[in-house]
Order: C-alpha cells, then structure tokens, then sequence
C-alpha cells in the first residue's frame, strides 16, 4: 500500500494558543507510538503563531484512520474544540 502525507494545520482562537499548543504536545508521544506512524511532527508558523501545523506520514490509509479512531484523538478533540477557529487535514503526495 502507498504511503499517506498529512498536514494538519490548527489555528488557535486569540488567547487560546498556550492552551491549544499543549494539547498539541500531549498527543505527540502517544501518537508517535501507534502503528503505522512513519512520522507525526509538531510544528508553529513563525510568522503567525496562533497556527500550528503536523507533518505527517503513515504507512497506509488504515493506519491513518485508526489514528482519527484512537482514544487520544477523540479526547483531545473533544477538549480543544472551543480553542480553535479554524482546522484543515490535507493528504498530500510527494511529488520530488
């Protein structure tokens, strides 16, 4: 099966980007524990640091949808979910 890229970019409401940040954190470690996992790395714009980006990569599509399955997912969706004003999930392929 080929493998899956994602970026997932989360923008924190104004005021709410500490709060957003470690819940970020918290899910790397367990995240980086799943199967399938190649790569799942936190990062911060720079320029505009109320957005936060994943680089990621998974072995396969399964992989990836038990990830937006797992406990930890769903927990912290459920708690950030007031700390966001915007999400946005893109697969991407490699092209060089």
């Amino acid at each position: 099966m080929a493998e899956i890229a994602v970026v997932a970019i989360s923008v924190a409401k104004p005021g709410h980007e500490e709060l957003l940040r470690e819940a970020l954190e918290g899910i790397v470690g367990p995240t980086r524990k799943e199967a399938g996992v190649l790569q799942y790395d936190l990062h911060r714009d720079v320029q505009e640091p109320r957005r936060f980006v994943f680089v990621e990569r998974w072995e396969s599509q399964d992989a990836l949808a038990a990830h937006a399955k797992s406990a930890h997912i769903q927990a912290y969706k459920k708690a950030a979910a007031d700390w966001i004003e915007h999400a946005e999930i893109r697969v991407v392929s490699k092209i060089a």
